[in-house]
């Protein structure tokens, strides 16, 4: 696979007939995407979970309501114990980093849940437990097999679109009404 033909700072939007359990109407933002394999994180699968909860077990003092009521994503089955927080980027550097775009990074690293905590952090996160991951080919033949659809990347879907709209928003990102896809096109 050639370099541009990587979908890295993309959304994939789960295809209707898609009835994995960990997948059926999700949003994925691509993070990293190569000859290696994926990774990216659910945006549309809050857990009962709030940030004040991952703030207590860290021990971490919250210095505002609405951060503590920040939700928190199941970002997908793949090493859920552990944290990501998807964020603009700015010109502050924490501990362990990885930049998507000029815009947009994923860190995991405890500085950056201190910051958002006592309000120094990024004015705009998301924060996922665990990550969906493919191997080396996977997601193309997932793609080839209609499972998925790929769109550019959009801020306002990240931060903004309220959860149970933001799989039909991404599609739409595209000019498509998801619900009215068929399943069957293509394949006969």
């Amino acid at each position: 696979m050639i370099a541009s033909s990587y979908l890295n700072n993309q959304f994939l939007i789960a295809m209707p007939n898609l009835n994995d359990k960990d997948f059926a109407h999700t949003v994925i933002y691509l993070c990293q995407h190569n000859d290696e394999g994926a990774i990216g994180i659910t945006l549309n699968r809050p857990m009962q979970m709030k940030l004040g909860d991952i703030f207590a077990q860290m021990n971490i003092n919250a210095q505002s309501l609405a951060t503590v009521n920040s939700p928190v994503y199941l970002g997908g089955p793949v090493q859920p114990e552990r944290g990501f927080v998807i964020h603009n980027t700015s010109n502050r550097q924490w501990d362990s980093s990885i930049s998507i775009s000029e815009t947009v990074s994923l860190t995991s690293s405890r500085d950056i849940l201190e910051a958002i905590a006592n309000g120094t952090g990024p004015v705009n996160y998301l924060i996922a437990l665990g990550y969906a991951g493919w191997t080396a080919g996977q997601l193309e033949k997932e793609m080839i097999e209609n499972t998925w659809l790929h769109t550019p990347y959009a801020e306002s879907i990240l931060y903004d679109t309220p959860v149970s709209e933001r799989w039909n928003a991404a599609a739409n990102l595209i000019g498509i009404n998801i619900n009215l896809l068929t399943t069957t096109a293509g394949h006969g």
